[in-house]
């Protein structure tokens, strides 16, 4: 690869990874017009074209993906929002269970940007079942989510929150820790974890986790009443 697109897809790359779609846009639409070969920069051209309301080019970048790479989940997945935010129904149907059909017919090649986009839809179900109060439901969406890409620890947390709320403190317990587990820092399952343990009668673990929280953001409001709710002042 010439070392000029090498660096144009590398620089294109992060900066659409940090959200930053003007930057990104040109340094991949450089890569694009001198090198077409590229089905993630098509997609991300395309995310970023949709973003901006251009349906039509969007719809363009997704299909040239799929061109090059017709196993393509999370571009395939893509066109079927273009296409229905075009009013083609059908078509976005068809390109959809497609892309299901491939999913399960070769789970292994499903892709990690796949697995993560299917499993923010599993998980923003969740939410909305989570809003109505129906936590069967609720567990069974963030679980499906989690099968998918089990270190998204912001949603094992609100696994462990629905868990909570069915008063099975135990279960909320394992899911927080398992949370933890994969992002130490993450400070929200380290205050449901206290919040967990303090129900379970178990407040000096309780008061280590938001202690634990504080170490690592020492401005932690909620941390810091939870703490003198057990007695414990922090200023």
């Amino acid at each position: 690869m010439d070392e000029r697109i090498k660096h144009l897809l590398i620089e294109g790359r992060d900066a659409y990874k940090a959200g930053e779609f003007a930057r990104a846009e040109q340094l991949l639409g450089e890569v694009a017009r001198e090198n077409r070969t590229f089905a993630d920069v098509h997609n991300m051209l395309g995310v970023i074209n949709h973003s901006q309301g251009r349906l039509a080019q969007a719809q363009q970048s997704f299909e040239q993906a799929l061109a090059i790479n017709p196993q393509y989940t999370e571009a395939a997945l893509n066109l079927a929002v273009t296409y229905n935010d075009l009013g083609r129904y059908d078509d976005a149907k068809q390109v959809y269970n497609q892309a299901m059909a491939r999913a399960r017919n070769q789970p292994r090649e499903l892709d990690p940007f796949a697995k993560g986009k299917i499993a923010n839809m599993h998980a923003d179900l969740g939410d909305a079942y989570y809003a109505l109060g129906m936590l069967d439901e609720t567990l069974r969406e963030y679980s499906h989510a989690l099968a998918l890409c089990p270190h998204f620890p912001d949603v094992r947390t609100k696994l462990g929150n629905a868990y909570r709320d069915q008063d099975k403190l135990d279960a909320a317990i394992a899911e927080y820790r398992e949370a933890i587990a994969s992002n130490a820092n993450y400070v929200q399952a380290r205050l449901q974890l206290g919040v967990a343990l303090y129900s379970a009668d178990r407040a000096e673990e309780a008061a280590a986790e938001w202690q634990r929280v504080l170490e690592r953001d020492p401005q932690n409001r909620a941390a810091r009443t939870y703490l003198r709710m057990v007695g414990i002042e922090t200023d």
